[in-house]
């Protein structure tokens, strides 16, 4: 028995999908899964023993380099790969026209969302099976809620396992603290001033703090956040793999909202995640170990890309004026001592 999962991105809506894939695979053994994702995140369902086959796409690249993907191929071979074998299942996780389309080209029952349910509701028309999921859920109990319907299994009731932990090696937790400073939105940023902070807070305490970053800004920042203590270090350019393995391994986790403190939580690793302007109700981190602090201001969360707040604030975001370095310092420090990890 085996089922297509086409869940293309971003890094947290992959990593919330696998705990439905952990629930289908507890309750019925012998189904095995592929999964179409972006190329970027293509690593991803491999870390879940019951993946077999990954089919990567590269839809945002291909969006802007159309003629050049086409000329050399890729599109097409990803539509063959897509359509070799036929499946007992396709489940639409994304619930977007895109993903719709890929559902079509799928050879085999297609399920997803229905129209109130699905994020663009043209995407539903698509579907055999269309299942009514309420929207004020969390995303990871809505995929397993989806997964649960689909392939006709009870949904457990049980805190959501990612699957992935396995894969990275057990050992005790290093002493290092890992700092998640890169974002996409500028409201979602914490502000630099307050990593540096931070930084110099874990370096007195005798933590060292790793920095990892994607690409030249957050490089830059990693390296003004750096300049705080010799007890901080600006990582490689590593793979989704290697962070992997160093953030499970880290004795602590502080983050922004993005998609690497989903990670955090998948493998585990003791989490502080800090919100601005999103809400952790429904996006948050979910897992053992994990903490959001929310800032505590008139607009927020305001789920806006840019600032619009008009009145006098030190930092920007404004919001963020709520969630300075000491409090943060402090949440940290109460929350490994919670788990006998204290800094």
């Amino acid at each position: 028995m085996r089922t297509l999962i086409i869940k293309t991105s971003s890094l947290g809506d992959v990593l919330h999908t696998l705990p439905a894939v952990t629930d289908a695979a507890r309750h019925k053994p012998a189904m095995r899964f592929d999964w179409v994702v972006e190329e970027a995140f293509a690593e991803v369902p491999t870390w879940h023993a019951a993946v077999d086959d990954v089919i990567p796409v590269a839809v945002r690249r291909w969006k802007h380099q159309l003629f050049h993907a086409v000329r050399a191929g890729e599109p097409q071979a990803a539509i063959r790969h897509l359509r070799r074998r036929r499946y007992e299942h396709v489940i639409d996780a994304q619930g977007l026209i895109k993903s719709a389309v890929m559902a079509r080209l799928a050879r085999g029952p297609r399920s997803g969302l229905d129209r109130d349910s699905v994020r663009e509701p043209v995407a539903a028309r698509a579907y055999d099976h269309a299942f009514a999921i309420a929207r004020n859920q969390h995303a990871v109990q809505r995929v397993r809620q989806l997964f649960a319907a689909a392939l006709d299994f009870p949904l457990p009731d049980t805190p959501p396992d990612y699957g992935i932990k396995q894969h990275f090696p057990e050992g005790a937790r290093q002493p290092y603290l890992v700092f998640l400073h890169g974002t996409t939105w500028p409201t979602k940023h914490w502000p630099d001033d307050y990593w540096i902070s931070l930084a110099a807070s874990a370096a007195a305490a005798g933590r060292p703090v790793r920095l990892p970053w994607g690409n030249a800004i957050e490089q830059q920042r990693a390296a003004r956040i750096a300049a705080a203590s010799e007890a901080v270090e600006v990582m490689p350019r590593m793979s989704l793999g290697e962070l992997a393995a160093m953030i499970a391994a880290a004795s602590a986790v502080v983050g922004v909202d993005t998609g690497l403190v989903h990670l955090a939580a998948a493998l585990g690793t003791p989490c502080l995640t800090l919100y601005g302007a999103t809400d952790p109700g429904l996006i948050g981190t979910l897992g053992e170990s994990q903490r959001q602090l929310q800032a505590d201001f008139p607009c927020a969360p305001c789920s806006q890309r840019s600032c619009r707040y008009a009145g006098e604030a030190a930092v920007f975001p404004a919001c963020y004026s709520t969630l300075d370095p000491d409090r943060v310092w402090m949440e940290l420090e109460q929350m490994l001592g919670r788990m006998g990890l204290s800094l």
